[in-house]
């Protein structure tokens, strides 16, 4: 084959390799900004460059074949290498811009990271983000992610990770519910009250708690400084959200990320309890912005990462 007829096949064999990623043609050609078609007519061009089939569909998914899977591994780290070099080459701008793709929970996402984009994007208005919001770990090298937004204990070890702001999980309770049912004294009283929980798949609901006044925690040695209470209550929900609404219905004490509780704590709908224990292991102590690990990072995403962190540097404190 010719090397000019080579060169014009270089987009394809990258159309390929990003057909073999995400192992749908839909997929594939949201990912690259073009239509199913067009998508559909250049891997058909290729197989007949080729003269072997690249790609062997079925009615549910899309795969290569072995010749497919040899071309890609052939070519994958040179189109990583001018991937690079071209995001190197964009950072020398000294204007931050271009697409930034962000993924981020639910609950974080709506209450904490949605009201400070207006002022980065005013502040950079080259740049364009679009925020998924979503409680499912995704792949961002799959899904094609720039940036996630976590709130964990420790970030994956395969990642680049700055920290945004440190967090505490907080037992908060409308005041209704408190008059009704007493105010408890110690995490061992809250077995008998409604307890609203975030469910953990096969665990049973236990709340654990370490004192923050000395007396206290000298009196727990015995139980390696944590009380441990099994909690039943009306409600659970995998969203902070929705357990916050439930606890400002009245119906019971939740365990919230600070982040959750911090507009109802400051309004009065909710009042903490038990505010002189410390939740342990409820929820992360960190939010986190973090990437898969590159070389150059774009100059959007630091400016990103570095407004949220400055934005979010007084914490949660109602």
């Amino acid at each position: 084959m010719e090397v000019r007829r080579i060169e014009a096949l270089w987009a394809h064999v990258h159309w390929l390799t990003v057909l073999g990623d995400l192992g749908s043609y839909t997929a594939a050609a949201q990912r690259l900004g073009v239509s199913k078609a067009a998508m559909s007519q250049r891997i058909t061009e290729l197989e007949q460059a080729a003269g072997v089939p690249l790609v062997r569909r079925t009615t549910r998914s899309v795969r290569l074949t072995e010749a497919g899977e040899q071309l890609v591994a052939a070519t994958r780290g040179a189109f990583e290498q001018i991937e690079r070099g071209f995001e190197g080459v964009k950072d020398l701008a000294s204007t931050p811009s271009g697409l930034l793709r962000v993924t981020a929970p639910v609950a974080l996402g709506r209450q904490q990271i949605v009201s400070r984009l207006p002022a980065f994007l005013r502040a950079h208005p080259q740049v364009r983000v679009e925020l998924q919001l979503s409680d499912h770990i995704v792949s961002m090298a799959q899904e094609g992610f720039d940036l996630a937004i976590r709130h964990c204990a420790r970030p994956p070890d395969t990642h680049v990770a700055w920290t945004l702001a440190r967090t505490q999980s907080v037992l908060v309770a409308s005041g209704a519910y408190l008059e009704r049912a007493g105010q408890p004294a110690h995490p061992r009283e809250l077995s008998q009250h409604q307890c609203l929980h975030y469910p953990r798949p096969g665990a049973t609901p236990v709340w654990r708690f370490v004192a923050m006044n000395d007396d206290e925690a000298a009196s727990l040695t015995q139980d390696q400084g944590q009380v441990s209470v099994a909690i039943t209550g009306p409600f659970g929900a995998n969203n902070s959200e929705a357990l916050r609404e439930a606890a400002e219905a009245d119906l019971g004490i939740a365990m919230l990320p600070d982040f959750s509780a911090q507009q109802a704590l400051k309004s009065g709908r909710l009042q903490r309890v038990l505010p002189q224990w410390s939740p342990v292991g409820a929820f992360g102590e960190h939010l986190y912005a973090i990437r898969p690990y590159s070389p150059q990072v774009p100059g959007a995403v630091r400016a990103l990462v570095n407004h949220l962190r400055d934005s979010l540097a007084d914490g949660f404190r109602a």
